[in-house]
């Protein structure tokens, strides 16, 4: 299991009271529990190269690729800095407000239709602010936090207790086992899906590559009926048992899905059809190194080109599917989780431009408070089977790496699109040269 990042609290000079002026990101990127989370920290001056808690000296490792997106993110308002303006006009198109102060967490809530992932969201949000010292002399910050502003980790990193998914950590433990049981070579040899098509009409038109009496796309298909899961047992919806597949489309629902990570760590090829939002860490995935890119408005064709390709190339659909696999074992660590949210957050606060004060309508986040339910128990089980129970587990933070100069992001996603209009070339002359063998061109439904 791995250790959550409460040592991180000596390298934040500030508390934290966290709410944002939202900006939407879309299409930005073109291209046994544990007894107790309680501790204190009293790290006030040592060196971010040592551990709290009387460690041995280590040195920091290395923070994931994908942290550098943390400064284009925050990029709007570098120039500007963020006032309590700001902040407040941000309140009619947030879902709720946090705010971090001396080591607690506070949550305004402006909207009902997210409470219940909100509250997962609020454990993660509250082992976050323990991250920050408690001490008198700092000021704040203030969030406004909704799906398509700043980019924050989801909250099944902490568990989905409505649809019996358990924390991250403990599902891809399972995955990395199911791995195991089916070998690439021996899965079968179709592109699978399995989810809720009515969330969106991208997955609706989906549906329509699914094998048929009159032609396959070398797609299977499946729509998952959570009322009738849920009367079963979930007998039928463990990620660790979707594994046998060689290759698994990622689509996205009502905005992004939360389904990206466990599709990506099935060691099978992704196929991803392209999103029209981005996940925190997708950003440094690379098309034919983590994943195969599908089109939007031709995915049936896509799809079967894809699978066909891919059987016919069966080691270099293989080396895909491993990296993509290996990308999220070892970037999506739970330390790495944890240590993004903080490093957002220490450069966020740097462009406070007013002390926040937590509002009147405010709740503290706290075990008491997520205990009101049978279910809510549940997710503060899965919470602490993430977090830790005290600093001297954690591991030495990782260093973040500077931001990225103008130069090499455009040469970064210049590169990824250039990788995407290859697939797309492929594919076009795949589809030509078959044409050419019918009658008549094959129609996509």
């Amino acid at each position: 299991m791995e250790k959550g990042l409460h040592n991180l609290a000596r390298e934040v000079e500030k508390s934290v009271v966290i709410a944002a002026p939202l900006i939407s990101l879309r299409n930005h990127f073109p291209g046994g529990p544990k007894t107790s989370t309680e501790f204190s920290l009293n790290c006030s001056d040592q060196s971010i190269t040592t551990s709290c808690g009387g460690g041995k000296e280590s040195p920091a490792p290395a923070c994931p690729d994908f942290f550098r997106w943390i400064h284009e993110d925050l990029r709007p308002w570098k120039s500007t800095g963020i006032s309590r303006e700001m902040v407040e006009r941000a309140k009619k198109h947030a879902h709720f407000r946090l705010v971090i102060v001396e080591g607690k967490a506070y949550v305004e809530q402006y909207s009902k239709p997210l409470s219940n992932k909100r509250r997962v969201h609020d454990m993660g949000y509250s082992a976050t602010s323990q991250l920050v010292p408690r001490k008198d002399t700092r000021p704040g910050a203030d969030v406004s936090i909704s799906t398509t502003n700043i980019v924050f980790p989801d909250w099944t990193f902490w568990g989905w207790a409505e649809i019996n998914i358990k924390p991250w950590e403990v599902v891809l433990e399972g995955m990395v086992e199911g791995n195991k049981k089916i070998k690439w070579q021996d899965r079968e040899p179709y592109a699978y899906w399995r989810g809720n098509p009515h969330v969106s009409p991208s997955r609706e038109d989906l549906m329509k590559c699914n094998v048929s009496d009159k032609y396959d796309w070398l797609a299977r298909l499946y729509e998952q009926n959570w009322g009738e899961e849920r009367k079963q047992g979930y007998k039928h919806s463990k990620l660790e048992d979707q594994c046998t597949h060689r290759y698994k489309i990622y689509i996205e629902g009502n905005s992004w899905s939360v389904s990206e990570k466990y599709i990506l760590a099935c060691d099978s090829m992704a196929l991803l059809v392209k999103p029209e939002y981005y996940d925190f860490f997708s950003r440094s995935m690379e098309p034919m190194l983590h994943y195969w890119p599908i089109r939007t408005g031709n995915k049936c064709r896509d799809i079967k080109f894809a699978v066909e390709w891919g059987n016919n190339h069966s080691a270099d659909a293989q080396a895909i599917g491993k990296a993509g696999s290996k990308f999220i074992q070892e970037s999506l660590r739970m330390e790495y989780v944890y240590g993004y949210m903080f490093h957002l957050f220490k450069e966020y606060v740097k462009l406070l431009k007013f002390k926040p004060r937590i509002p009147a309508g405010a709740v503290e986040i706290s075990s008491e408070s997520m205990a009101a339910s049978s279910l809510d128990g549940l997710r503060e089980m899965f919470f602490e089977e993430s977090t830790v129970k005290s600093p001297g587990e954690a591991p030495v933070p990782c260093a973040a790496p500077p931001p990225y100069d103008t130069h090499t992001l455009q040469k970064t996603i210049q590169m990824r699109e250039d990788a995407r209009r290859q697939v797309e070339m492929w594919g076009d002359e795949y589809w030509e040269k078959f044409s050419k063998k019918q009658q008549k061109p094959l129609s996509p439904p």
